[in-house]
């Protein structure tokens, strides 16, 4: 009885590690609470490059399947904290540290759906002098109320075709 007390105190640890830290949100995302306003620029398309040791990232939503009025403004949050936002069609770009990060895509405000996400996540690993592209897909059924949000890595061709049909967004946080 002594031996299984003993093996089932050592065997803990490694059951503990199988539970998740936290299910209440991504672990990309930030604070709830936090809001930016969001200004879209249809004629601006930087050339960027990654920083020196660094890698670039390239956050675009994409609301062609958006059928209802406002747009939303989505979140973009990296490890934990927010980066930025963008609003309609548009894109937002960010340097990242090389490593695994972790993304997350949420609504900023709260939109009444009877069905559906509001948000997602994904995680990657990021390359010095990599660029990765992120496709937010948001979606609005107004007949039954369904709403939807997907965060899926895009092919760089995919991601540049979208990102030179798209708005450069500008924001800053909301006081």
């Amino acid at each position: 009885m002594k031996v299984a007390a003993v093996l089932l105190l050592l065997a803990s640890p490694a059951f503990a590690q199988n539970v998740p830290a936290s299910s209440e949100a991504p672990p990309g995302c930030g604070m709830e609470q936090a809001k930016f306003d969001v200004k879209t620029d249809k004629g601006q398309h930087p050339a960027v490059q990654p920083n020196e040791g660094k890698a670039l990232v390239y956050f675009v939503e994409d609301d062609t399947e958006f059928g209802s009025f406002p747009k939303p403004t989505t979140r973009a949050g990296l490890d934990g904290k927010w980066v930025g936002a963008t609003h309609g069609n548009s894109y937002i770009y960010f340097s990242v540290d090389p490593g695994e990060r972790h993304l997350c895509a949420s609504w900023q405000a709260a939109v009444v759906v009877r069905q559906g996400l509001k948000t997602a996540a994904a995680h990657f690993t990021a390359n010095a002098g990599g660029v990765y592209y992120f496709r937010v897909k948001n979606t609005w059924t107004r007949d039954l109320g369904v709403a939807g949000i997907s965060l899926q890595p895009l092919d760089s061709d995919e991601g540049l075709l979208l990102v030179n049909g798209f708005s450069l967004s500008t924001f800053h946080p909301k006081k």
